[in-house]
């Protein structure tokens, strides 16, 4: 696999340094000679250019790559690698990094997103997570916000307390994913009984958040 991550800032030298460890080959695009830190990841392949620039990204080989990662701290920059690395080059997968909330509604398929992740949302997602018992909280949006990631501490009194995960009839377009229990990661099976204080993963469509809500929360009160 060949990752090509367009910025070489603190966030894209973490996200390198993380894939090389895993095993593919990652090149870190840079325009700016103080920001290339060739020492700090040695193993990637450094460019010093414009990510934005066709030129660049035809000497960064991006045909060749299977995920493109726009990770700049400038939202304009991260908009037009995604479109350029979809449109031009035909990447399978864009991943761009969402800088200011207000620009969210951008990142989508129009500007060749497949992937958007904003570090504010993030951030206020996982304070919500940490103080939240019993309330849905959405983590992640995938595929053009065709699916989320969303979380759930299931509550002492929840009526799904002591329920086998095969007996519960969970809403269409929705899948548990991963089950978190005392430090643990458990593979949800049918068999398997959920129990107060689990924390839930599932994906699911935003049209059923509502309906998962209403199963998770609902109490015999």
């Amino acid at each position: 696999m060949r990752v090509a991550i367009a910025g070489a800032g603190h966030v894209s030298r973490s996200i390198a340094t993380q894939l090389l460890g895993n095993g593919p080959e990652v090149l870190l695009i840079e325009r700016e000679p103080r920001a290339l830190k060739v020492e700090t990841v040695p193993n990637a392949e450094w460019l010093l250019a414009d990510a934005c620039e066709l030129d660049t990204l035809v000497e960064a080989r991006v045909q060749t790559c299977d995920v493109v990662v726009a990770a700049t701290g400038d939202d304009k920059v991260n908009l037009v690698v995604s479109l350029l690395a979809k449109t031009e080059f035909g990447v399978d997968r864009v991943v761009a990094r969402v800088n200011h909330p207000k620009n969210e509604w951008l990142f989508n398929e129009s500007w060749g997103v497949d992937v958007s992740v904003s570090s504010p949302r993030l951030l206020a997602a996982v304070v919500e997570e940490a103080v939240s018992v019993g309330d849905l909280v959405r983590l992640l949006t995938f595929r053009q916000g065709q699916a989320n990631l969303v979380e759930l501490t299931l509550a002492p009194d929840a009526d799904l307390v002591g329920r086998t995960i095969g007996s519960i009839t969970w809403p269409t377009d929705s899948a548990l994913v991963a089950i978190l229990r005392e430090g643990r990661v458990i593979t949800p099976s049918p068999e398997g009984a959920l129990e107060a204080g689990d924390e839930l993963l599932l994906v699911a469509t935003a049209e059923v958040e509502g309906e998962l809500d209403v199963l998770l929360t609902s109490t015999a009160d």
